[in-house]
């Protein structure tokens, strides 16, 4: 399926998608299922699915979060800037799933006004280079008293995350708790709150990887969490 059927509203978008487009081509799109499994799964319980929610998966990468939710939802609707990942969310998903995939930008979602219910966000809000624009657009799509979900790691409240900074190579925020909550409110957000998510997967006795100096280092991470806000339209 041919995913450009839109033109993206920034260059930061277009860096974006390049970027993740080689995160699919490497495979590096399904490692995230299993890096935010645990996290996710204790947001969508939260989020308190129902059988007639119209979900957004903002963000959804290879869609694993979208179909997740769409065992509850009536419908889920993933977009990503990537055309490559959701190449791979077409593959993955089964034919005649309630999952459509959408090519788009955060600034402009291909959607109605007043459309979704729930709006869920995993790993993907601090790449946006608008942000503010992003949560107005967020607010014309969602429904009346619509509810928003955003999961996000790289924050100021968890120090290490801060190492990903000046490694990624796309342009990231990184925002405290408090200076998202009011970002928020500041568009028009209501019911502000903002919980803290430990992931409580299993960690290595050793660690070998490049993030953290050792394994205690990685469960002090994991025990601080990832940052969910919360937010009602």
């Amino acid at each position: 399926m041919d995913f450009k059927t839109a033109t993206l509203p920034n260059p930061a978008d277009k860096q974006i998608q390049e970027e993740f487009n080689q995160w699919a081509a490497a495979g590096r799109g399904d490692e995230m299922e299993a890096h935010h499994s645990d996290i996710t799964e204790q947001t969508l319980a939260l989020m308190d699915l129902e059988p007639a929610d119209r979900v957004l998966d903002l963000g959804c990468g290879t869609g694993w979060a979208s179909r997740r939710m769409a065992r509850t939802a009536a419908e889920v609707t993933g977009l990503d800037v990537a055309d490559e990942m959701l190449r791979r969310a077409e593959q993955t998903s089964a034919e005649g799933d309630n999952v459509r995939y959408v090519w788009g930008s955060a600034e402009k979602i291909p959607a109605a006004d007043n459309y979704f219910s729930k709006v869920l966000s995993v790993e993907s809000f601090y790449y946006y280079a608008d942000q503010g624009k992003a949560l107005d657009e967020l607010r014309r799509v969602m429904a009346p008293a619509g509810k928003l979900f955003i999961l996000i790691n790289l924050y100021k409240d968890n120090h290490y995350s801060l190492r990903w900074v000046t490694e990624l190579k796309v342009p990231v925020h990184a925002r405290s708790e408090a200076e998202y909550e009011e970002l928020l409110r500041a568009h028009g957000f209501r019911d502000v709150a903002a919980h803290r998510i430990p992931d409580r997967s299993p960690t290595p006795e050793t660690y070998s990887g490049k993030w953290f100096k050792n394994a205690e280092e990685l469960r002090d991470f994991k025990r601080i969490g990832a940052l969910l806000l919360i937010a009602t339209k």
